[in-house]
């Protein structure tokens, strides 16, 4: 069989992070996706003729998403492009994000809709098309799937994860102490030990589902 590997950054991120996982798949190839998208509408025109090419030559695609990767891979994927996904303080929630971004701003909902978009001293551009677009484009999962989570992520709440392991029946590994970006030493050892531990259990998970049998199994650790 053959099997690929798929890396997709975070922010600020670039595909060449993808060497790091070579290590933790040996038997797989492992490249890195150089998308170009920067809003969900964006991604599901790039993403899925990526994956497609890919699942051509390709029995089985494993994806590694990270952050706002995480996000445009749950926007625009399915179960016909990827058999199993591993998301690294995956953005679950983008609205309930952008919400927040507004209070952090001081940004009414119709003082964004009447300017469209309004710069933050943060560093992020609130938008009024990508508030309406997550709001009209809900995730629906339905890959087995591995999360981890840091406990001091500062982008997505502890409940705002949890809910979304149970709805999409994943498992979530949370970092006591951990961030929204996995760099330290102890975090990547954390988080290659989480890769190593959960690798069994997702290749149990896609023989189940390739041979139609209902998993549903989400457990907090």
């Amino acid at each position: 069989m053959k099997e690929i590997v798929v890396y997709v950054h975070g922010k600020g991120g670039s595909a060449q992070e993808a060497e790091h996982y070579n290590a933790l798949f040996p038997d797989r190839e492992v490249i890195g996706f150089d998308y170009r998208a920067q809003a969900p509408w964006e991604a599901t025109e790039e993403f899925p003729g990526f994956f497609a090419a890919l699942r051509k030559r390709e029995d089985s695609i494993t994806l590694v998403a990270n952050s706002i990767g995480a996000f445009f891979s749950l926007s625009s994927l399915d179960e016909k492009l990827v058999d199993t996904a591993y998301f690294i303080s995956p953005v679950v929630d983008m609205e309930q994000l952008i919400c927040n971004m507004m209070q952090w701003a001081g940004v009414s909902e119709s003082e964004l809709a009447e300017k469209l978009e309004i710069p933050t001293t943060f560093g992020e551009t609130l938008s009024w098309k990508y508030l309406c677009y997550v709001r009209e484009h809900p995730i629906s999962w339905k890959i087995p799937t591995c999360i981890l989570y840091g406990e001091n992520d500062n982008l997505t709440s502890k409940e705002t994860i949890k809910a979304f392991a149970e709805k999409i029946n994943a498992e979530l590994t949370v970092m006591p102490s951990g961030e929204h970006w996995f760099h330290t030493k102890e975090q990547l050892q954390f988080l290659d030990n989480w890769i190593l531990k959960n690798q069994p259990m997702l290749l149990e998970r896609r023989s189940q589902c390739r041979s139609g049998i209902h998993f549903k199994r989400c457990k907090v650790f």
